[in-house]
């Protein structure tokens, strides 16, 4: 194909958007099918901060992504150029970030909480995904994530959700929902339900693509 197929992926913290990926991410070589996450384009604010303001720094709102930077590279990978840059590190000064090579491919994948609210964005993707979980499903899985992965206290995780989390969804992402092309409504901890979908859409994408 002369143009990349562009698959958006939306979905709120907890929802699986990340497990999801993964299942479809299976059905294709690498060669077959790139990713690019609005999660690396974060504007680095961490040297400007105690560790204390960073607990409380609101990660949901549009305004911390650099959605130019996220909107350029985009249209380096569909004009087939590979992407190198640093992965982020959600303002942890002890980690060290990756070095991310994004090469192009026949398929690309872009997934983020505000992609659907970044008009120009939302205005390149040809398929829209919307991935959603019920609250309480959705809060277990921030929990777990950011208790074990990230180093947070459960009062910061429950301070984030009440005051980040759950607004942000819903002036963000919600009012796009049925703009998309498909609604995923993921509350399982069953892997065959999530596997089971996106066989279905690689399938539908292998039909119309290769």
């Amino acid at each position: 194909m002369n143009k990349p197929y562009i698959i958006g992926i939306a979905g709120g913290s907890g929802s699986g958007k990340t497990f999801f990926l993964k299942c479809f991410l299976e059905h294709f070589t690498a060669e077959e099918v790139s990713l690019v996450s609005q999660d690396d384009y974060y504007i680095p604010v961490a040297h400007n901060m105690t560790k204390e303001e960073n607990k409380l720094y609101n990660f949901d709102l549009p305004a911390t992504i650099d959605d130019r930077h996220f909107h350029d590279d985009i249209g380096k990978l569909l004009n087939k150029e590979p992407v190198i840059k640093h992965e982020y590190t959600f303002n942890n000064p002890d980690a060290i970030p990756k070095v991310l090579e994004i090469k192009p491919a026949p398929i690309l994948i872009v997934e983020g909480l505000f992609i659907l609210h970044f008009k120009e964005i939302a205005g390149m993707l040809d398929m829209k995904i919307f991935i959603e979980a019920d609250d309480e499903i959705a809060l277990q899985r921030r929990l777990k994530r950011d208790l074990l992965e990230r180093g947070y206290s459960h009062d910061d995780v429950m301070y984030k959700w009440e005051n980040h989390v759950v607004p942000a969804y819903k002036e963000f992402l919600l009012p796009y929902k049925y703009e998309c092309d498909k609604i995923i409504t993921n509350n399982t901890h069953v892997a065959d339900d999530i596997i089971a979908v996106t066989e279905e859409i690689s399938a539908d994408l292998r039909k119309k693509l290769f």
